[in-house]
């Protein structure tokens, strides 16, 4: 009775099914079934474990995504990869009683199949994996109904030869899913406005959609239980894994879903060992500049934001100490063509193309850099005052400024930037009232982090999506810029 539902699944969940039971009956018609069964065993359950290994790594990917359609897909292929595997399995013997901890010292040399002792590792480490897996069963389920909450879940089609009419609009032909493809979420259509991250302290910020608020993302956490019965599940697999004589040739979807993020997002390690001198230096290093979208989560969509993005998987060079939760950094995007200083918050910065000038060659004096350029960047002093501070950096990111935050990308060009970065104090960025309690610690509330940094860098390489790779080197740290006003900008309760 535990397949009698199977007609229920649409017939691409019931391949390994079929395929094993297909392999089952050509077994029962051979002539000479031992030495097919010696034969083939080791070609079936090698492509039995890997459809397992790769069958983990889709249901981890479910648990930590908000796609319905994913869930419902894993749910389907446990079903049959465990059908496909315990066909498989029963051709040579009883699984359950051969491989059980309580009953292996009573089974009897006659009860044993024709295999290898390696063979029945496999044999037996196949069964205990499926075994585990198959208790996720009913925590898809329950996961399911949990992610209908948040993209719509409709209906699977029916086996081919059944009809099935809507009840309400009978004529209306049902939209059936596609579970390749991302279920459709419940909150759509978001204008495409610019809503950046910019802090406005002491005046209201129009927002380009009255009223509007874009949807919050869900944070989904897997459960501990799933987690754990994967992670038992993959050590029976590694005892089979290591019985084959290729073992190493096994593919890992982990490990290969790492290398085409690193390849996606960072720097080829060629390039660390081509520029090694320089990288030896202190305060150098290497960083491959995306592309803005790469950092903006496409319209439409929905993500789990418990999970890095890809600035939390590779964030901007770190340019300084962190000092507590601040860490001045480097935030440089391509926008167009063009480097950009990504404006967060209150900070701003400027850049400028100083020529062919390598990195080793500039120090803190800029000597060697034209005249006009290296006044700017030395003599330069940011507001302070946060209303003047605000409205400079405004004028910088509008291009209204004889100062800018983007300029032309070039290979084999040197660019110097000045970057200044501030953690205003909570109570003032986020606009909280004072009470009575605080005052006592107005100093402590007040304190400020913030950092002025001069850095040059130089793209080495670009890619064909327009990313660019660049060394940086930081020529000088100077002052902490500070803020004189900002308890003119309490509110009080």
């Amino acid at each position: 009775m535990r397949y009698f539902f199977s007609f229920l699944l649409p017939f691409c969940l019931l391949a390994n099914v079929e395929s094993a039971f297909a392999l089952k009956a050509n077994l029962q018609s051979s002539p000479d079934r031992n030495s097919i069964q010696a034969e083939s065993f080791e070609v079936v359950s090698r492509r039995l474990v890997t459809q397992q290994v790769n069958l983990i790594s889709r249901i981890e990917q479910a648990l930590i995504q908000p796609d319905s359609n994913k869930m419902r897909a894993v749910g389907g292929q446990l079903f049959t990869q465990t059908v496909a595997v315990e066909g498989f399995l029963n051709q040579y013997a009883n699984p359950q009683a051969l491989c059980s901890q309580n009953q292996g010292a009573s089974i009897s040399l006659n009860s044993i199949p024709p295999l290898s002792a390696s063979n029945l590792k496999i044999y037996c480490s196949l069964y205990n994996s499926s075994q585990v897996l198959s208790k996720l069963t009913p925590l898809l389920d329950r996961l399911l109904s949990r992610r209908g909450e948040i993209t719509h879940t409709r209906e699977l089609p029916l086996v081919s030869g059944e009809k099935q009419s809507d009840l309400v609009l009978p004529l209306s032909p049902l939209s059936r899913p596609n579970l390749h493809k991302p279920a459709t979420p419940y909150a759509i259509l978001e204008p495409d406005a610019n809503n950046n991250d910019s802090i406005f302290i002491g005046k209201s910020k129009k927002k380009a959609i009255a009223n509007y608020n874009p949807p919050v993302q869900p944070a989904i956490k897997p459960p501990s239980e799933a987690l754990t019965t994967l992670k038992n599940a993959e050590k029976f697999l590694a005892i089979a894994i290591s019985e084959f004589p290729d073992a190493n040739n096994f593919h890992n979807p982990k490990k290969t879903a790492a290398e085409l993020d690193s390849l996606t997002y960072d720097v080829y390690p060629k390039e660390k060992e081509i520029h090694h001198k320089l990288l030896s230096m202190s305060n150098t290093g290497i960083f491959r500049v995306l592309q803005y979208q790469a950092y903006l989560r496409p319209l439409n969509t929905v993500e789990n934001r418990s999970q890095k993005n890809v600035l939390g998987r590779y964030p901007f060079p770190v340019l300084a100490e962190s000092k507590g939760d601040f860490t001045p950094n480097l935030p440089l995007q391509i926008v167009k063509g063009k480097f950009q200083l990504l404006p967060q918050g209150v900070n701003y910065g400027f850049i400028a193309e100083v020529g062919d000038i390598p990195l080793e060659k500039l120090d803190a004096s800029l000597q060697v850099v034209a005249p006009e350029k290296r006044n700017i960047f030395i003599n330069y002093q940011p507001p302070k005052k946060l209303n003047a501070l605000q409205a400079e950096r405004q004028k910088i990111v509008t291009g209204k400024h004889q100062i800018s935050n983007t300029v032309e990308a070039k290979l084999n060009h040197t660019y110097l930037v000045r970057n200044f970065q501030f953690q205003l104090p909570e109570i003032i960025a986020n606009n909280q009232p004072l009470t009575r309690k605080q005052r006592r610690y107005l100093d402590q509330l007040l304190e400020m982090q913030s950092s002025d940094v001069i850095v040059a860098f130089r793209p080495i390489s670009r890619r064909t999506d327009g990313t660019y790779t660049i060394v940086w080197r930081v020529l000088q740290q100077l002052n902490d810029p500070q803020i004189d006003d900002l308890e003119s900008y309490l509110t009080y309760q």
